[in-house]
């Protein structure tokens, strides 16, 4: 039996992924996995290096995103980040910005993106 919220992550990861090529981004990386994290999507628009993290929450609540996305994971986001820049310094001079797509969730739309959703500045 396949693991269903694998299966819903992925397809909302691919939905974010047209989301943002849509909206003039260029994906420069998908489940960058380094340093005991991972980053869904990393994306470039003009000089802005953009690490997002998608959330597809079809019986969610703005509580269970919170929880979700709580300061400990914020944090494994900001570390992967860095090691990413670590090893693709071709980005070093990019501004930087951490968002969150929410995908489904009850109450807002179906693609939801928060850009600058967080900060290394907490």
């Amino acid at each position: 039996m396949k693991d269903t919220r694998k299966i819903t992550g992925n397809d909302g990861e691919n939905r974010a992924c047209t989301f943002l090529e849509n909206n003039g981004y260029k994906i420069v990386a998908r489940n960058f996995r380094k340093c005991q994290g991972e980053i869904d999507i990393i994306a470039v628009k003009n000089d802005v290096l953009v690490f997002v993290e998608v959330k597809t929450l079809p019986n969610g609540t703005s509580e269970l995103l919170s929880h979700v996305l709580d300061k400990r994971k914020q944090k494994r986001i900001i570390k992967t980040s860095k090691c990413f820049l670590s090893i693709y310094r071709q980005y070093s001079n990019n501004y930087i910005r951490f968002d969150v797509i929410v995908m489904d969730m009850p109450g807002l739309p179906d693609i939801y993106h928060i850009e600058n959703a967080f900060s290394e500045f907490l």
